[in-house]
């Protein structure tokens, strides 16, 4: 099993200078002076245990939130009363930018296992960013990123069979845990399976069926959240739609 590192408040204070996720959220090219400043408006608190919410829709919009060990689910109600799970981050990703606009939160955020975050203030992110020119383009290129997921979440809903919808699911979280130095193959998923469901648009028992398939079909070995993928290549293949595990299943 992957090792997995544990959340300390010495962890928690380290600078931003000193960070092993700097590469991920800060932008390239900063001077070391301007990750000084940067550091200066950066709030780091308490650790947030599995339930806590980071924000809840409509609370007002102070910050943004880099998330620097452990793992986020965000999410807004359903017309039943249930919840549409929106996504999930991990460490070196900010949450938050959907509330610029209205200066609300428009959807909740809670940790989905002991989480340690990064509070940036809005405001004072946007005096250094008129100051700071790799800063402000930072920040465009983290709105186009998750315009861009937004786009990737409605094609895989909306064209994608429930073999293609797992694949990319299980590839998603293999591609970002490689950029963060860890296993892209040997790694422990926080949410429940139907969090996933409710993440993919399938039922739980659709995303249960699935993960036993494919490890029947030595795709990947699952013991409750620990996965290891056995051969990513093929599962590439089944989010190409050129795989034949899917050829038996009709689209959901």
């Amino acid at each position: 099993m992957t090792n997995r590192k544990v959340v300390s408040f010495e962890n928690i204070k380290v600078a931003c200078k000193n960070c092993s996720l700097s590469t991920l959220c800060l932008p390239m090219g900063l001077s070391p002076e301007d990750v000084e400043r940067l550091d200066t408006i950066i709030k780091r608190g308490r650790p947030y245990h599995r339930g806590d919410h980071l924000y809840r829709g409509n609370d007002k919009f102070h910050s943004l939130r880099v998330i620097t060990s452990g793992s986020v689910k965000t999410y807004t109600p359903n017309e039943d009363g249930g919840e549409q799970v929106l996504g999930f981050h991990l460490p070196g990703e900010l949450i938050g930018l959907d509330a610029i606009q209205d200066n609300h939160h428009n959807c909740s955020a809670v940790a989905l296992e002991t989480t340690a975050v990064c509070e940036v203030p809005f405001s004072q992110l946007e005096s250094l960013s008129s100051l700071m020119p790799s800063l402000q383009h930072q920040m465009y290129r983290l709105l186009s990123r998750e315009i861009g997921q937004e786009t990737e979440m409605l094609t895989l809903l909306g064209k994608k069979s429930a073999e293609e919808r797992l694949a990319t699911f299980l590839l998603s979280f293999s591609e970002r845990f490689k950029q963060r130095g860890f296993s892209p193959s040997d790694f422990f998923l926080s949410m429940s399976r139907h969090e996933i469901g409710n993440y993919l648009g399938l039922a739980v028992e659709t995303v249960s069926r699935l993960f036993t398939r494919f490890q029947d079909e030595g795709l990947l070995q699952v013991e409750r959240k620990h996965v290891q993928l056995l051969d990513l290549p093929r599962l590439y293949d089944i989010v190409q739609g050129t795989d034949s595990i899917k050829s038996n299943q009709s689209r959901v």
